[in-house]
């Protein structure tokens, strides 16, 4: 026979907003910040004013957990699913400031028409007109009076119905009196199967991944220091984002200031560098893989609770171990050398700007090579060489789009049964083959993704190889990627448009070249036949209408750089398919001579 191990309670709302002001109602590390977009917060208020259904709470009474405030749950209600609408609850009608994904402190506020019976998320155009009440937190303030509130609105809408306004006031202010169901766990279940429950309640949504399961498993265990190393993650990764939340931190958290890791991130709060802005996932990925010689993150989990895989039992020896491990590898990854020269070797290649980087699991293993080897006592060298070249191949060939941590996991164990030089070295030489320059890439760049891997790393390509925009004289590739330069249709747009081609036909990747703006607005919708002889009359000494480039070689040398077929200043007439036929072919020797000098 099975034991129930829940109950299930109606609850007001106002009880509810009551547990939240005392603190009865707590957060747990599982629970992830508010995500909501404010349009979602109005459409819950407006559910609750219509009478309608908002769904249950789940709560687990009395569990021994770590909150996010550092305090001890005990005797407080934890509230496992439903974190979104209570916190929406709080933010609209008790005023309360929320943090979003992105580290930023918000106040929601939503506006009631009374006299249309309408939600609105606040706006200037709302606050400025008087049939709205911008913000409904002060309908439901302590010390609001529905008289006051009343006599304020007729003062502001004289035509409006007083007594109605009334009415439709107290309708409102009755909704936290509607009642919703509150799902109560039993106290003696453990996180895991807490955990569980809140996957499978969550699975008509997004879902708890690996990644949210191992933080918070991380984030309970206080016995090995798991509460401190879950805060470095996050703040980690806050700081990457907004450096200037380092004195909140300093300020607001003395207990993790007091320990290692806020002196080990400190650098981050001078920085301003986007390039590569880690998440949590991304965090435990790295100092994972790196340290464990393992890739997939349920294998975390595992560990962290203490499981040994051979004897499938769960040992306390193995869960410390595992932590020690864990930090070992998550202060790797914040270690301010570590970071720049990684970072460093990644702009080396050519990727200068985060709209270069493509696959942040490539970036993810990238860095794990790089911990990898500086372990191993790789000459620096050697692993900026093989970073860079690895990063580059597991772009070109989307090696870890498809099944990240079944790559990860085949990686590493490779890595460290036959050695991390001797086995990057065959699978380079294995995934870039011959064939490959010339067979599958040109086939590949057949896009019109402006974000593909293939274009990206063609940008990169002429960043790092020095080369000149098209028709520049002085202006280099890598100037005009780190000052947003154009990007121009070498057939132009509008000309392919007239001939009836579609948006994916005259956006192909192989029709874009890489510009200074006035070059580009110069050239306009010309043809490139009319191009190509203005620059004949140019390096023949005519008049400068295209760039400032007045010499036939050095004009040949700049269309070579930049992949624009012979046929082009010879004059001939390559229609549109057979030009980005050309071109594709030339962009992949670009890249493949770029490969070479990484």
């Amino acid at each position: 026979m099975s034991t129930q191990r829940y109950s299930v309670t109606p609850h007001p709302i106002e009880t509810l907003l009551t547990w939240v002001k005392s603190g009865e109602i707590a957060i747990p590390e599982i629970q992830r910040p508010f995500v909501w977009e404010a349009t979602k917060v109005r459409n819950l208020l407006d559910s609750l004013y219509q009478g309608y259904p908002v769904g249950y709470l789940i709560a687990w009474r009395n569990p021994t957990v770590k909150l996010k405030d550092g305090t001890s749950s005990a005797g407080k209600r934890i509230l496992i699913d439903g974190q979104q609408r209570v916190t929406a609850l709080m933010a609209c009608l008790l005023g309360r400031e929320v943090l979003t994904k992105d580290y930023e402190t918000v106040r929601i506020r939503i506006a009631f028409h009374p006299q249309d019976e309408r939600f609105e998320v606040a706006n200037p155009a709302i606050k400025k007109d008087p049939a709205w009440i911008s913000d409904v937190a002060a309908v439901f303030s302590p010390d609001a009076s529905l008289t006051e509130l009343t006599d304020d609105y007729a003062e502001r809408n004289p035509n409006a119905d007083r007594k109605l306004v009334s009415r439709i006031l107290e309708k409102l202010r009755k909704i936290i009196n509607n009642h919703v169901g509150v799902i109560e766990l039993a106290e003696d279940l453990d996180i895991e199967t807490v955990t569980e429950i809140f996957i499978r309640v969550n699975s008509a949504g997004k879902e708890l991944s690996q990644a949210d399961f191992a933080m918070s498993k991380i984030a309970v265990n206080e016995s090995y220091g798991g509460n401190l190393l879950r805060k470095a993650i996050d703040y980690f990764c806050h700081l990457a984002v907004a450096p200037e939340f380092f004195s909140a931190i300093e300020k607001g958290d003395k207990q993790f200031a007091a320990s290692d890791f806020l002196q080990q991130m400190k650098w981050l709060k001078d920085v301003n560098d986007d390039l590569y802005d880690p998440t949590y996932t991304d965090m435990l990925r790295v100092a994972f893989t790196s340290e464990f010689g393992r890739g997939k993150l349920q294998d975390l989990v595992a560990l962290l609770s203490g499981r040994n895989f051979e004897t499938k039992q769960y040992e306390d020896a193995i869960a410390e171990e595992s932590f020690v491990k864990l930090k070992k590898g998550i202060q790797a990854f914040i270690n301010k050398t570590h970071f720049d020269r990684f970072t460093m070797i990644l702009r080396s290649a050519g990727f200068i700007t985060n709209d270069l980087i493509y696959g942040r699991n490539a970036v993810n293993f990238a860095y794990i090579l790089y911990l990898k080897g500086r372990s191993q006592g790789i000459p620096a060298d050697d692993i900026e060489r093989l970073v860079r070249r690895w990063y580059a191949m597991s772009v070109l060939t989307g090696r870890y789009t498809g099944s990240p941590e079944t790559a990860f996991d085949l990686d590493i164990r490779q890595i460290e049964s036959r050695g991390l030089q001797s086995y990057a070295s065959s699978v380079l030489e294995n995934e870039l083959p011959e064939t490959f320059w010339t067979g599958m890439l040109p086939q590949l760049m057949d896009t019109s993704s402006a974000l593909s891997p293939y274009f990206l790393c063609y940008k990169a390509a002429q960043a790092k190889l020095g080369d000149k925009g098209f028709l520049s004289r002085d202006i280099t590739v890598r100037d005009l990627l780190l000052n947003r330069c154009d990007v121009h249709h070498f057939y132009p747009r509008n000309l392919l448009k007239k001939q009836g081609l579609t948006r994916g036909r005259y956006n192909q990747i192989a029709n874009y070249v890489i510009a200074q703006s006035e070059i580009n607005i110069a050239i306009g919708d010309k043809p490139p036949q009319s191009i190509a002889e203005a620059l004949q009359i140019q390096c023949t000494g005519g008049a400068k209408k295209y760039g400032g480039i007045t010499d036939l070689a050095e004009l040949q040398a700049n269309c070579s750089v930049n992949c624009i077929p012979d046929a082009f200043l010879a004059g001939q007439d390559l229609n549109y398919d057979e030009f980005l036929e050309q071109r594709r072919k030339l962009m992949a020797l670009r890249i493949k001579n770029w490969i070479t000098t990484l």
